[in-house]
Protein backbone atom coordinates (compact mmCIF):
# COMPACT_ATOMS: atom_id res chain seq x y z
CA UNK A 1 0.00 0.00 0.00
CA UNK A 2 2.97 2.38 0.69
CA UNK A 3 4.31 2.17 -3.04
CA UNK A 4 0.49 3.10 -4.22
CA UNK A 5 0.65 5.75 -2.14
CA UNK A 6 4.12 6.98 -3.48
CA UNK A 7 2.73 6.08 -6.75
CA UNK A 8 0.03 8.18 -6.47
CA UNK A 9 2.47 11.46 -5.04
CA UNK A 10 4.05 10.56 -8.65
CA UNK A 11 1.10 11.01 -10.81
CA UNK A 12 0.27 14.17 -8.69
CA UNK A 13 4.08 15.44 -9.19
CA UNK A 14 4.09 14.74 -12.79
CA UNK A 15 1.26 16.57 -13.28
CA UNK A 16 2.62 19.80 -11.56
CA UNK A 17 5.34 19.18 -14.38
CA UNK A 18 2.70 19.60 -17.12
CA UNK A 19 3.80 15.30 -17.73
CA UNK A 20 0.15 14.41 -18.05
CA UNK A 21 0.59 10.78 -19.75
CA UNK A 22 3.11 9.89 -16.95
CA UNK A 23 0.46 11.29 -14.10
CA UNK A 24 -2.10 9.27 -16.12
CA UNK A 25 -0.18 6.35 -16.15
CA UNK A 26 1.28 6.78 -12.27
CA UNK A 27 -2.63 7.00 -11.57
CA UNK A 28 -2.93 3.93 -13.08
CA UNK A 29 -0.27 2.21 -11.00
CA UNK A 30 -1.29 3.41 -7.58
CA UNK A 31 -4.98 1.73 -8.10
CA UNK A 32 -3.40 -0.72 -9.27
CA UNK A 33 -1.17 -1.43 -6.63
CA UNK A 34 -3.74 -0.53 -3.68
CA UNK A 35 -5.86 -3.32 -5.24
CA UNK A 36 -3.22 -6.13 -5.22
CA UNK A 37 -2.12 -4.64 -1.62
CA UNK A 38 -5.57 -5.73 -0.46
CA UNK A 39 -5.85 -9.11 -2.01
CA UNK A 40 -2.22 -9.84 -0.28
CA UNK A 41 -3.66 -8.33 3.09
CA UNK A 42 -6.36 -10.95 2.59
CA UNK A 43 -3.97 -13.86 2.42
CA UNK A 44 -4.91 -14.10 -1.50
CA UNK A 45 -2.90 -13.15 -4.49
CA UNK A 46 -4.17 -11.85 -7.88
CA UNK A 47 -1.93 -11.28 -11.58
CA UNK A 48 -2.15 -8.91 -14.13
CA UNK A 49 -2.29 -5.13 -14.47
CA UNK A 50 -6.18 -4.64 -15.39
CA UNK A 51 -7.68 -3.13 -11.87
CA UNK A 52 -11.18 -3.18 -13.36
CA UNK A 53 -10.52 -7.34 -13.90
CA UNK A 54 -9.12 -7.58 -10.14
CA UNK A 55 -11.72 -5.25 -8.78
CA UNK A 56 -14.22 -7.63 -10.54
CA UNK A 57 -12.35 -10.90 -8.43
CA UNK A 58 -12.47 -9.28 -4.50
CA UNK A 59 -13.51 -11.25 -2.21
CA UNK A 60 -17.51 -11.52 -2.22
CA UNK A 61 -17.72 -10.35 1.31
CA UNK A 62 -16.45 -6.74 -0.34
CA UNK A 63 -19.50 -4.64 -1.81
CA UNK A 64 -17.50 -3.11 -5.21
CA UNK A 65 -19.57 -0.21 -6.07
CA UNK A 66 -20.26 0.93 -9.46
CA UNK A 67 -18.60 3.36 -9.19
CA UNK A 68 -15.47 2.30 -7.83
CA UNK A 69 -15.63 -0.32 -11.13
CA UNK A 70 -16.39 2.77 -13.47
CA UNK A 71 -13.18 4.09 -12.16
CA UNK A 72 -11.10 0.80 -12.20
CA UNK A 73 -12.38 0.95 -16.20
CA UNK A 74 -11.34 4.05 -16.70
CA UNK A 75 -7.70 4.11 -15.05
CA UNK A 76 -6.88 0.64 -17.19
CA UNK A 77 -7.54 3.20 -20.64
CA UNK A 78 -4.06 4.90 -19.39
CA UNK A 79 -2.23 1.88 -18.83
CA UNK A 80 -0.74 1.37 -22.46
CA UNK A 81 -1.67 4.33 -24.62
CA UNK A 82 0.18 7.01 -21.85
CA UNK A 83 3.46 4.95 -22.73
CA UNK A 84 3.22 3.82 -26.42
CA UNK A 85 3.47 5.93 -29.54
CA UNK A 86 2.17 3.58 -31.91
CA UNK A 87 -1.23 3.27 -29.55
CA UNK A 88 -2.41 6.24 -30.86
CA UNK A 89 -3.15 7.17 -34.75
CA UNK A 90 -0.51 10.06 -35.39
CA UNK A 91 1.59 11.79 -32.60
CA UNK A 92 3.28 10.93 -28.81
CA UNK A 93 1.50 9.82 -25.63
CA UNK A 94 2.00 13.56 -24.07
CA UNK A 95 -0.02 15.20 -26.82
CA UNK A 96 -3.26 13.26 -25.96
CA UNK A 97 -3.35 13.49 -22.34
CA UNK A 98 -4.46 16.19 -20.70
CA UNK A 99 -4.15 18.31 -17.14
CA UNK A 100 -8.01 17.45 -17.20
CA UNK A 101 -7.45 13.89 -17.45
CA UNK A 102 -4.51 13.17 -14.90
CA UNK A 103 -6.51 15.43 -12.26
CA UNK A 104 -9.56 13.26 -13.18
CA UNK A 105 -7.55 9.66 -12.78
CA UNK A 106 -5.59 10.84 -9.67
CA UNK A 107 -8.56 11.57 -7.85
CA UNK A 108 -10.19 8.07 -9.43
CA UNK A 109 -7.15 6.45 -8.03
CA UNK A 110 -7.19 8.06 -4.27
CA UNK A 111 -10.63 7.11 -4.59
CA UNK A 112 -9.70 3.31 -4.84
CA UNK A 113 -6.65 3.15 -2.40
CA UNK A 114 -8.73 5.17 0.36
CA UNK A 115 -11.38 2.19 -0.83
CA UNK A 116 -8.98 -0.47 -0.38
CA UNK A 117 -7.37 0.99 2.70
CA UNK A 118 -10.90 1.21 4.48
CA UNK A 119 -11.23 -2.97 3.63
CA UNK A 120 -7.50 -3.75 4.96
CA UNK A 121 -7.71 -6.49 7.97
CA UNK A 122 -7.72 -5.04 10.93
CA UNK A 123 -4.28 -6.25 12.95
CA UNK A 124 -5.59 -7.13 16.73
CA UNK A 125 -3.23 -5.83 19.49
Amino acid sequence: MRQAVRDLENAENATRGGFHEWACFSAQQAAEKAVKALFQARGADVLGHSVYSMVRKMPSDLTISERVCDMARELDKAYVPTRYPNAHPDGAPFEFYTRQDAERLISFAREIIEFCKSNLPRVQP
